[in-house]
């Protein structure tokens, strides 16, 4: 039986979006099946004490330092985001949405918005650009907006974050094979030989 991995995500982090990155071929190499589980970081940082290292002044220049390092060894493109912290929640409960209803265009969704985040920096705590990159990537803010009010769409994005919670996340990207936590997109490692 092939393996799994449950990928807590929130698009806000941009340790996620590295781990975003890898992950897919990671999952293709070792025939497993990568499964993506969106979750709210706040919730899950005030439910710990944790907090994004980005926001500890000593450790945000290292931080960024050390993201790009990390972009360039995967040879990927990042931008560090200059309107950090992004308040995630209407996007993540548009990302649960997607994943629910329109599972055809989860990925393509996932990727417009941390290729938004992410690699354009652009500014998405503000509902007119987050509605001129869906638009440009194919998808009406109108229904994606209509999915983020949706109640099971909230309800379940709620019960993905209790449930990250009381598995021991404390922060993204978490990544779990069976019961086993791997926290980080430095622990990428760690889970490409447990799926070997």
């Amino acid at each position: 039986m092939s393996k799994t991995v449950e990928f807590y995500f929130d698009l806000g982090s941009p340790t996620t979006y590295l781990a975003y990155t890898q992950l897919p071929k990671i999952c293709a190499d070792t025939g497993s099946q990568l499964i993506f589980v969106p979750m709210l970081l706040g919730a899950v940082f005030n439910a710990t004490g944790n907090a994004s290292p980005a926001m500890i002044p000593a450790k945000a220049p290292y931080m960024i330092q050390d993201l790009s390092r990390f972009a360039q060894r995967y040879g990927v493109p990042l931008k560090f985001n200059p309107h950090f912290p992004i308040n995630t929640l209407t996007l993540m409960r548009a990302v649960t949405g997607m994943q629910m209803r329109q599972p055809d265009r989860f990925l393509g969704f996932i990727d417009c918005l941390f290729n938004a985040l992410w690699v354009q920096a652009r500014n998405l705590n503000d509902p007119a650009t987050v509605a001129a990159v869906l638009s440009e990537n194919g998808f009406n803010p109108d229904e994606v907006l209509a999915l983020s009010n949706d109640d099971a769409v909230k309800s379940t994005l709620k019960e993905n974050t209790e449930t990250a919670i009381k598995r021991g996340v404390f922060g993204a990207p978490s990544m779990f094979i069976e019961n086993q936590l791997y926290f980080g997109q430095d622990r990428l490692d760690f889970v490409e030989e447990a799926l070997r």
